[in-house]
């Protein structure tokens, strides 16, 4: 297995930063994100600093990791650990004569990747604040209703409504895929992944761990994500959930309770502490879920978390 780093690499303006690879080399002529090879006795870290500074001529300052990807071609194995890169010093160049250009995260799509890069880019476009609705009920009964003055550009929104049927559940989730696209928000289903080709403009679904195992049948080996190129998320709540969940090809996970939350007052919250410590051993993107706000989002980050998941304290 070859182990090398790659950064996601962003700037002032929220663009990011791809390099394209020399046509003599393995995958020649694709675009990547920068990064290299994992020498004897070095880090990860040390190996990300070193390759920025070979390839782009930047030091980076602040970085953390991001997730890890493992990958087999016909003629090698991959293991990509990869870290998304907030801050560097000096200006970012093709410093071994490799073209490399700055993107918006919308204009990925339109750049030809290697394979092994699908959950990189997948991970690239994740927001650092995840929205979860409540149940209708909670809300006074119209929860359409109330969704509309709260959607804002750019917002990734989870349609949670477990005491609908799935006959209303789709009614409802097409009515709010509208308002989505109509304020450029992303929605993702919860639990329903037969609804996934069946509504516009949905790009994923996010399955309790419970309804993961109940489905393996359906999303082994990641079939969400490759046959719909769609976001697969779980609700996790320790290590080996998330270690199986990665498994069947989930893209991110939540990790929850982290603090104490009115909903689940039966469950006490493991902390930031535990919550670090089971991240570090995850290999994909997981936001911390439970009694969190959007002020959070640094704290989280700062403990390995993508951002902050909420039902309640997002929305506002």
């Amino acid at each position: 297995m070859l182990n090398v780093v790659a950064a996601v690499i962003h700037n002032a303006q929220g663009q990011l930063l791809i390099a394209q690879r020399p046509l003599h080399k393995h995958q020649g002529g694709l675009w990547e994100f920068a990064g290299g090879k994992v020498d004897a006795n070095e880090t990860p870290a040390q190996a990300l600093v070193r390759e920025l500074q070979e390839e782009l001529g930047i030091t980076a300052t602040h970085y953390r990791p991001l997730l890890t990807v493992e990958h087999h071609y016909p003629d090698k194995s991959v293991r990509l650990q990869v870290f998304r890169v907030t801050a560097f010093e000096d200006e970012a160049h093709g410093a071994e004569g490799q073209p490399t250009v700055w993107v918006n995260p919308e204009q990925l799509k339109n750049y030809a990747f290697p394979a092994a890069n699908t959950p990189i880019l997948k991970a690239a476009l994740l927001p650092s604040a995840y929205y979860i609705t409540p149940e209708a009920h909670e809300v006074g009964g119209d929860l359409l209703a109330w969704l509309k003055p709260r959607l804002h550009v750019g917002m990734t929104l989870c349609l949670r409504a477990k005491n609908l049927s799935k006959t209303d559940y789709c009614h409802l989730a097409q009515q709010v895929a509208q308002l989505c696209s109509q304020h450029q928000a992303s929605l993702m289903l919860h639990t329903h992944t037969d609804l996934l080709n069946k509504i516009a403009c949905v790009v994923g679904v996010h399955v309790p761990f419970k309804e993961l195992i109940l489905q393996e049948s359906v999303l082994t080996e990641g079939q969400v994500g490759k046959l719909h190129k769609k976001y697969l998320a779980v609700s996790c709540h320790n290590i080996k959930e998330l270690h199986m969940a990665w498994q069947l090809g989930a893209d991110f996970a939540t990790l929850s309770p982290v603090n104490n939350t009115l909903s689940h007052v039966e469950q006490s919250g493991m902390g930031w502490e535990i919550f670090a410590d089971t991240v570090q051993q995850a290999k994909l993107p997981v936001y911390a879920l439970g009694g969190m706000k959007k002020e959070d989002i640094p704290l989280a980050q700062h403990y390995g978390a993508q951002g902050v998941a909420a039902i309640r304290g997002l929305f506002g």
